[in-house]
């Protein structure tokens, strides 16, 4: 059956002003023909309900314009086409009941459904359970896997969850690891829950413990690194963060657990939550995490430091615990992680490797 795409299509005539032809395709089966319709949104404006006090603004869009992708939300928000109150605010500006967020007109797919998750992430999420109650779970999240929807991802780890266990409500990241770091992850089944923790995080309560495999030989004496951190955005458009003195300022203590011919493996506790923040300040001490070429590590097999060629399929940094309070009360909680598979593949190659004297 002959196929033909329309680059462009306009008639004003026979569509409703809510919608519009955009890269219109067209399927033609005998005699018929079936166009793809965008339709674009009318500008709202949402008051703030108690349900949602203190929620990110961010972390609201997301919620409200479900299916919409991040940099998409992010840009309006940039831009100033979101409105608080009648005024631009940031993504991180905290909500309160009784606010008025004013959202622009969005063009938006007819069609919002998310893929099916495979029956293979269904048992990796499924494996991935390290606790769970009536307010929240808390993941073993594998590498490679996006926490959430976003450029060219289709499907996070939290849609995937809300797919394949709907009885768990609108299940919310109560925090967010990168794509290619694994380890300890909470998702919040509730408000109140979400509410809590983020409070947590935000008053610096919630202790986290991350294994970093770096390249060379970290010395004893470097035990916190302190440099002020900036998100920039390259010529290119990659978004990553560097050592800035107007930057926000950020601190992690490190310590050594382990010693490898031309590698070491440390505990990272960041003491704040910055984005990046462990890789860029691995860098900045000079021995960048192992497989990770955004930030100075290795990834390609070239002779790193110490002499020896390694490779490195994701990135060798793993959330191993973490320790916070239970929505609701005052008991302290503690779950860890064990190390993705092929982090631990990783650290026992290392460990049969001739040794060196130091």
């Amino acid at each position: 059956m002959p196929r033909n795409t329309l680059d462009r299509y306009s008639s004003a005539h026979c569509t409703p002003s809510r919608y519009r032809w955009f890269a219109v395709k067209s399927e033609h089966i005998g005699h018929q023909w079936s166009f793809s319709l965008e339709k674009t949104s009318k500008v709202r404006t949402v008051l703030v309900t108690e349900k949602f006090s203190d929620q990110r603004l961010d972390n609201f869009l997301i919620r409200e314009l479900k299916g919409v992708p991040r940099t998409r939300i992010y840009r309006i928000i940039r831009r100033g086409e979101v409105r608080l109150n009648k005024k631009r605010a940031k993504p991180e500006t905290r909500l309160k009941p009784g606010d008025k967020v004013r959202i622009p007109p969005l063009h938006l797919p007819d069609s919002q459904k998310l893929p099916e998750p495979s029956a293979g992430l269904v048992k990796l999420i499924n494996q991935a359970i390290l606790h769970e109650d009536d307010d929240l779970l808390v993941l073993n999240k594998p590498p490679g896997l996006a926490v959430h929807l976003g450029t060219g991802i289709r499907l996070g780890l939290i849609e995937a969850v809300r797919q394949i266990h709907p009885n768990w409500g609108e299940a919310e990241l109560a925090h967010r690891l990168d794509r290619d770091t694994s380890g300890a992850i909470i998702l919040c089944k509730n408000a109140l829950a979400l509410r809590d923790i983020q409070n947590q995080f935000k008053r610096n309560c919630i202790e986290k413990r991350y294994h970093a495999l770096v390249q060379g030989q970290w010395p004893e004496a470097v035990t916190e690194v302190k440099a002020a951190l900036k998100r920039v955005l390259s010529e290119s458009g990659e978004r990553f963060v560097r050592v800035d003195p107007y930057g926000k300022p950020s601190s992690t203590r490190f310590k050594i657990m382990e010693r490898f011919s031309s590698t070491t493996l440390l505990e990272a506790y960041p003491v704040t939550g910055r984005t990046h923040q462990i890789r860029v300040h691995c860098q900045q001490a000079g021995y960048p995490i192992l497989g990770d070429p955004k930030y100075g590590g290795n990834n390609q097999g070239e002779e790193v430091k110490g002499g020896s060629s390694v490779t490195a399929k994701y990135l060798c940094l793993h959330a191993a615990d973490i320790r916070f309070r239970r929505p609701g009360t005052d008991t302290l909680f503690k779950v860890s992680a064990p190390r993705d598979k092929s982090f631990a593949a990783q650290i026992s190659k290392f460990r049969k490797m001739p040794s060196r004297s130091y």
